[in-house]
């Protein structure tokens, strides 16, 4: 047997609050939504991803790994520039150290969870 992702828990302050940034940048969907938890549906038919309201989180932080990110999103993108350019515009920031030129480059959304864009080239 062989266990399946079917579902992503990302711990937050505000789920509803977080919920349009992936949504947008997953093309997900919102099917169900309490004021600690929110789920969205990828359209693709990949996993659902949840937000989870925590009162104790606290952003990772990318350079000195104190808190460690503990678990991080590899999303597929075709140009890390276009990609880039639509995170940017949804309120995730690049950052520092990451500008790859091509294969992948690290972001964190608007509450501070890294997240990595990679195109095929970056998958090898």
């Amino acid at each position: 047997m062989n266990a399946r992702v079917v579902g992503i828990v990302v711990d937050c302050p505000q789920p509803a609050e977080l919920a349009p940034f992936y949504e947008a940048l997953l093309g997900a969907r919102r099917v169900n939504e309490s004021p600690d938890w929110v789920i969205l549906q990828i359209e693709s038919g990949g996993p659902t991803v949840s937000l989870q309201r925590t009162a104790s989180f606290v952003a990772p932080d990318w350079g000195s790994g104190n808190p460690a990110q503990q678990i991080h999103l590899d999303l597929l993108v075709d140009n890390l520039d276009d990609g880039q350019a639509m995170v940017l515009g949804l309120g995730g920031r690049l950052l520092d150290g990451s500008d790859k030129p091509i294969g992948y480059r690290v972001f964190a959304d608007p509450v501070g969870h890294p997240f990595c864009l990679v195109t095929p080239e970056g998958l090898t």
